[in-house]
């Protein structure tokens, strides 16, 4: 059987793949190579961040609400967005 973790992602739980040849084979061809690259170049103290990020970009993980919220940011309208450095008042004022 192979390797896999759980995780949640938009509140559902998504089995994501476990081994750097599950993840490699879930990925869209043209990240592959990229992929590769980054996981033989972590370090020991950073490949599991590095194959945490790669998991959560293939399919299982996908959550058409956040893409559509990626889009929207990346159209430029930041409504309902909080910055960290903004205070509670500056928030609800921009609102």
């Amino acid at each position: 059987m192979a390797k896999t973790f759980t995780t949640t992602v938009g509140g559902r739980t998504v089995e994501l793949p476990g081994t750097i040849h599950a993840i490699r084979e879930a990925l869209p061809e043209e990240q592959r190579a990229e992929f590769e690259r980054e996981a033989e170049q972590a370090g020991a103290d950073e490949i599991s961040g590095v194959l945490a990020r790669w998991a959560l970009r293939t399919p299982q993980a996908y959550d058409p609400d956040e893409e559509a919220l990626v889009a929207r940011l990346k159209a430029g309208d930041f409504s309902g967005v909080r910055f960290d450095d903004e205070s509670e008042d500056e928030y609800r004022s921009a609102g």
